[in-house]
Order: C-alpha cells, then sequence, then structure tokens
C-alpha cells in the first residue's frame, strides 16, 4: 500500500483526499497547510503539519499531493523529488514557460521519480469517447476547433487570496486558473498548434494584475483553425463548451455531454461525463481517474500518466497568448 500526503489544504484538497480515501491501495499519512486552522478540515485521525519539510521527514509518503498557489508548484515538487518522493501536482505545471522547461529538464534527471500533473479533464468520459473517434480517422481530419469558458468570479475571490491576483504569484489570470484545462484539450483533440493571434483584457474593476478575459484565433499545424474564448466576466458559472469539425461530421461537448450535430442541426447523445455529488459542477470527477492512472503506474513502474512534459504546451499557449496580446501581432509556436 502506497503512503500519501497533501501540502495545500485550500479548496481543491477535498478533491484530492477523496480520491484518496476511496483507493483501497492508497493511505492518507498526514496533510500539511501553514495555516493551523485548516486542521479541522483534516480528515479524522490523519496527522496535521504546519511544516512540509517536517511532514515530508517525518510521515515519509510514498507519494505527495501538491495543492498550493501556483508559485509553489514547481519548486516544492522539485524539493519533495530530490527527497525520492513521487510528485502528484495540481495545474498549472508552471508559471510560465521558462520556468516549465526547468520542470520538463528536471523531470528527465530523475528517471526514478514519477512526476504527475494534474490536468484531469482529459480523462472526462465526453472527452475520451471524442479523442477515440479522431484518432480513429472515421470522420476524417480535424478541420476546426473552439473552446469557451464563460465563468464568473466576485471580486472577493481575489481579497481572500490576493496571490491570485498577481503575476508574480498566479503567473497570469483566467487562462492560467480557469481555462488551463480547455487550452490543454484544444491540442490535445486537434494536434499541433502553429501560430496564434490573441487579445487579453480587463473587463471587470477588480484592481487586479492579471487578465480576466482572453480571446485568441489558432492556425493549427494541418491547417485547421481553432477559437479559444475564456472570461471570468460571465454573470456565472456555465459549463465549458468544446465544439470539434471534422471533414465529415461536427462534434460538441456541452453540460459535460458530447454530440454528435446532425445535418439538420439536431444533437445525437454519444456519452455523458460522470459527476461528483456536492462538488462544483465544472470539476468533473475525472480527478479520482487520474490520481489512479498514477499510483497505478507507480505499482507497475510504467509511464502511463500524465507527465509534466505532456503539460508544458498548455503554458507555452498561455504565453503566447499574454505576448500576442501586448504586442498585437501573430505569435509562432
Amino acid at each position: 500500500m502506497k503512503k500519501a500526503a497533501i501540502i495545500g489544504m485550500g479548496v481543491i484538497s477535498p478533491i484530492h483526499i477523496a480520491a484518496i480515501q476511496s483507493n483501497p491501495g492508497i493511505t492518507l499519512a498526514a496533510v500539511c497547510d501553514i495555516d493551523a486552522g485548516k486542521k479541522s478540515d483534516a480528515p479524522a485521525g490523519v496527522p496535521f503539519y504546519t511544516d512540509y519539510k517536517t511532514m515530508l521527514l517525518e510521515a515519509k509518503p510514498d507519494v505527495v499531493h501538491i495543492c498550493l498557489p501556483h508559485y509553489l508548484h514547481v519548486p516544492v515538487s522539485m524539493e519533495a523529488a530530490e527527497m525520492g518522493i513521487h510528485v502528484f501536482c495540481e495545474k498549472p505545471v508552471a508559471m510560465d514557460s521558462r520556468q516549465g522547461q526547468e520542470f520538463v529538464a528536471f523531470e528527465a534527471s530523475h528517471p526514478d521519480i514519477h512526476m504527475g500533473i494534474c490536468l484531469q479533464n482529459r480523462f472526462n468520459e465526453s472527452v475520451e469517447m471524442l479523442k477515440s473517434i479522431i484518432d480513429s480517422g472515421e470522420y476524417g481530419a480535424v478541420t476546426g476547433i473552439r473552446g469557451t469558458v464563460p465563468w464568473y468570479r466576485e471580486k472577493e475571490y481575489y481579497e481572500v487570496q490576493p496571490w491570485r491576483g498577481k503575476w508574480e504569484t498566479a503567473g497570469g489570470g483566467c487562462m492560467i486558473n480557469q481555462s488551463v484545462h480547455t487550452l490543454d484539450l484544444l491540442y490535445h483533440l486537434g494536434g499541433e498548434i502553429k501560430e496564434l493571434k490573441a487579445v487579453t483584457a480587463q473587463l471587470l474593476d477588480y484592481g487586479i494584475e492579471v487578465e480576466d478575459t482572453a480571446a485568441a484565433r489558432l492556425t493549427f499545424a494541418n491547417g485547421a483553425q481553432g477559437m479559444f474564448l475564456a472570461t471570468i466576466a460571465n454573470y456565472k458559472n456555465e459549463g465549458v463548451q468544446i465544439s470539434v469539425q471534422t471533414e465529415k461530421a461536427d462534434f460538441a461537448i456541452t453540460d459535460n455531454t458530447l454530440y454528435r450535430i446532425q445535418e439538420d442541426g439536431t444533437r445525437e447523445k454519444l456519452c455523458e461525463d460522470a459527476k461528483l455529488p456536492g462538488m462544483k459542477f465544472y470539476y468533473g470527477a475525472s480527478h479520482k481517474k487520474i490520481i489512479d492512472l498514477f499510483y497505478n503506474a507507480l505499482e507497475q513502474n510504467s509511464q502511463d500518466y500524465l507527465h509534466v512534459r505532456d503539460a508544458l504546451m498548455s503554458i507555452r499557449l498561455i504565453d503566447a497568448i499574454q505576448n500576442s496580446g501586448k504586442t498585437g501581432t501573430v505569435v509562432s509556436l
């Protein structure tokens, strides 16, 4: 049985705790947060620490889950890996492309340590089926793709956790925080992206440094065209939408359901994502799938999990969109 520990008891930690506790091959050995008041959020009987270094030395976990603010993901992951502890890190994989490249190089230099990144939406049932359909070639190549993230965050979201609104600690706004999953899916489904042109903006008067809205026109290596739209200036949180046009058919993921769009505009339901009761609907239920996959890879000593290198393009895309938004030019990838 593998021993797991969690660093960071914020809003995402209950998802990780539930996934760990539902897996009979994992035991939650310890949790940690610098806020001693978070001790009440620790499961009964699980030791609570306020210093992660002490926790790693005393609890001796096989795996540590990194659920910290963005700027701590890479340094704490590297520190744990240097201690011989496997790492499962929340998104984003890094603050920017430069740090992401350093993390990829670090991963390559530590082949005995598994370092998984939590881009769990790749494992939603709708995405898995759509990926399988695309890869089969049955409907021809992808010719167009669109990802839309219409969400809302109130000003208090940034006031409660000020790191979220700063370049130095968050690395960005709505893209790196809310819509990195959707950017990841655009190239996961559509293939290599050649170039893009984008705009970024602040539509909300929140006094933050980072963007709250972004849009990008993407050109894929095979000639396909793509569109990305993300905002936290919507009036509420609505479902992420992904549309894919192939040479012979159109598909759409809406409200966590995959549809094939018929010629007359009607929709044929193909599958629906599993849901977690009581959780935010847009989290989906695939954290458990990606965490189970990671621990199974540990057990089998396999490479079948989402690596640091697999997640790098999501950060490269964010950097390119930010750059294009600032310069007004086409940015090549």
